[in-house]
């Protein structure tokens, strides 16, 4: 039985290390084969150096480059990450955003077109394919990603809301910068980008948790104050190996809270079972985030 885990940590390492391989390979194609070409922002952290770099470039005497002000503007997200989210989490953040930086660096810049709109709709695809693949993968690509679900804990706003907050500074930015015809095109490309994340890392919004585990009245408790989410209660249920008797929690979240209730678990019963399915389709009484 050991054997068997320690080759599925194995291959689960080696999986998550090849997503962010081909994230940060993915990321800097499209940031030096047409986001730079065409003037495009990118969303998120990525987004952000590019707005330094460009005023830097612009009213300082040296230049702050996109890849070395993403690593920087990802470290205190990292802090916060270690902190609020969990280690092996904030791990493979931090090595995907190594990776990023180091291949926006070394990929040479290459003017495939000069056109913005071409641009803009082949960087949305190419990262939104890098990002949708380590997100399926398990892993974040820092950034927003880690903001997002920090700031939702807080705010109680959904990831969604959040996300579009921080793109929309990035399009003034690209206004103010580049003009607002390059500002519609970034907004097209955060747009096609965040379509193509949601079409390579699952369509469905919905999760389905079960849990097994001898410990439900402190994670009933939990998960009902810091996610305000309903949960099935069965009783009576029986461990095949070690026949103690179990409660079986089943309850439906959004993808984004699946750090939230792995942390809420892991910490009240360590050997708890937990699964995790997709849901297609829900009916009856389910609360949604509320709209701002």
């Amino acid at each position: 039985m050991d054997h068997f885990e320690s080759l599925s940590r194995r291959h689960n390492f080696i999986s998550k290390l090849s997503a962010a391989f081909f994230y940060a390979l993915a990321v800097a194609v499209a940031l030096n084969f047409f986001w730079h070409p065409g003037k495009i922002y990118a969303s998120g952290v990525t987004g952000f150096s590019q707005v330094l770099e460009s005023l830097s470039s612009r009213y300082l005497p040296f230049t702050l480059t996109t890849s070395s002000m993403y690593f920087v503007l990802n470290i205190p997200l990292f802090i916060l990450g270690w902190l609020k989210i969990g280690k092996k989490f904030t791990l493979f953040t931090i090595i995907a955003v190594i990776l990023a930086s180091i291949m926006m660096k070394l990929i040479a810049p290459i003017k495939l077109s000069y056109d913005p709109i071409i641009c803009a709709i082949f960087g949305g695809v190419v990262n939104g394919v890098g990002t949708g693949i380590a997100l399926k993968s398990g892993i974040s690509t820092g950034g927003i990603d880690v903001l997002g679900i920090i700031l939702r804990r807080k705010t109680g706003k959904s990831f969604g809301q959040i996300n579009i907050f921080f793109n929309l500074i990035i399009v003034i930015c690209a206004g103010f910068v580049f003009g607002w015809t390059r500002a519609l095109y970034t907004a097209l490309n955060i747009f096609i980008n965040g379509r193509v994340i949601d079409a390579v890392y699952t369509q469905h919004q919905k999760m389905q948790v079960i849990i097994v585990t001898e410990h439900p009245t402190e994670i009933v408790e939990q998960i009902q104050e810091k996610m305000h989410r309903g949960i099935t209660i069965l009783h009576d249920a029986e461990g095949a190996y070690s026949h103690n008797e179990k409660t079986v929690l089943i309850t439906i979240i959004d993808r984004y809270d699946m750090y939230d209730i792995y942390n809420i678990v892991s910490k009240n019963d360590p050997y708890a079972f937990m699964s995790m399915s997709e849901v297609s389709k829900i009916y009856g009484r389910f609360i949604e985030q509320k709209p701002v």
